[in-house]
């Protein structure tokens, strides 16, 4: 090709000279990082959206935390978007975040939600050109549309899913191309609602976005807890936290519908070794036989309980697990 002709274009190049990717954030699990990179040590890619969506108690905004704890970690812009005025500051700090650190807004549409984030960015981008920006906004589900703020009673109608979808719509057309250009990690919570009547197939639906927001994700995760069978207890019964499933729908960085195990306690918050031990099982580098494990081309043996504290202390025949692991 005429070298000439790409120095007359002005909003055009060759594929080849466009970045790869710019970048991971860490989600504050190794099992999580794989399933969505596929590398341990990577995790949410720059640049493109993630969402995490489920029911209520099942980690959402505890994942979003982590991923706000980690950009911070690496030097990172981080801002947190509150449409649901419930963010524990004492807990986010308590989990790693340093409020001094985090930009924070509480707005009160989704319009508004999505202002703010362009102008933050941009902002940003005035004085620094370079430095990754991470969001998250939590939740759309909670943001009402700027119609359904300003209407004059609390009384809805068949029309306000549409319009919110309509709006949401509207609002990542604009946000979209700013994420890879500005450098931008976005992380939106959404909610699970029930449609009511159906007699086959799932129930579920997102709270929010409409069929939009999926086509603009670049990662979806579904977040799955039992309120009941999967509560983490102590010995005396007390309640210390929750387990599940984190399911990746969607995936423009590496495989989809693949999943892993979270662990989440309540005084620490994400067990960063949780799930671990099986997708190494099934990457064939622990081999299991009964109730014992081996590191595979090694001789050390262990049961699934010692794994954690043998990857923690970087333990003889670990070495390379440690290695993977960035540790």
């Amino acid at each position: 090709m005429d070298s000439g002709v790409l120095d007359r274009l002005k909003n055009a190049g060759l594929l080849s000279d466009q970045p790869i990717n710019l970048g991971f954030v860490p989600t504050g699990n190794y099992a999580l990082n794989k399933v969505i990179s596929g590398d341990y040590t990577k995790g949410i890619p720059i640049g493109m959206i993630t969402q995490f969506h489920g029911e209520s108690s099942t980690a959402k905004t505890v994942f979003a935390t982590h991923i706000l704890k980690e950009a911070q970690a690496a030097g990172h812009y981080s801002m947190l978007v509150d449409s649901e005025n419930a963010y524990n500051p004492e807990f986010a700090t308590h989990l790693g975040i340093d409020p001094k650190k985090l930009i924070y807004s509480a707005p009160e549409t989704l319009e508004q939600s999505f202002d703010v984030i362009k102008n933050t960015v941009m902002e940003i981008r005035k004085e620094d050109r370079e430095t990754p920006i991470v969001i998250a906004y939590d939740s759309i589900a909670v943001s009402p549309s700027k119609a359904e703020f300003e209407a004059e009673n609390f009384d809805g109608n068949n029309m306000v899913g549409a319009v919110r979808a309509k709006a949401t719509g509207a609002c990542l057309r604009k946000i979209n191309p700013i994420l890879r250009m500005k450098k931008v990690a976005l992380v939106i919570v959404n909610q699970i609602r029930n449609k009511v009547g159906v007699m086959y197939g799932s129930p579920d639906t997102m709270a929010a976005g409409g069929k939009s927001l999926e086509y603009y994700l670049g990662v979806n995760l579904k977040c799955i807890s039992n309120k009941t069978s999967d509560l983490i207890k102590d010995d005396l019964k007390n309640v210390v936290g929750i387990q599940g499933k984190v399911r990746n729908t969607k995936n423009k960085v590496s495989l989809p519908h693949r999943e892993c195990e979270f662990a989440l306690y309540y005084n620490e918050g994400l067990d960063p070794y949780a799930g671990l031990l099986k997708l190494m099982e099934m990457e064939g580098l622990v081999t299991r036989s009964g109730a014992w494990y081996s590191v595979a081309e090694s001789d050390k043996k262990f049961q699934s309980k010692d794994f954690n504290d043998l990857l923690r202390n970087k333990s003889e025949g670990f070495e390379d697990l440690c290695k993977l692991l960035g540790l």
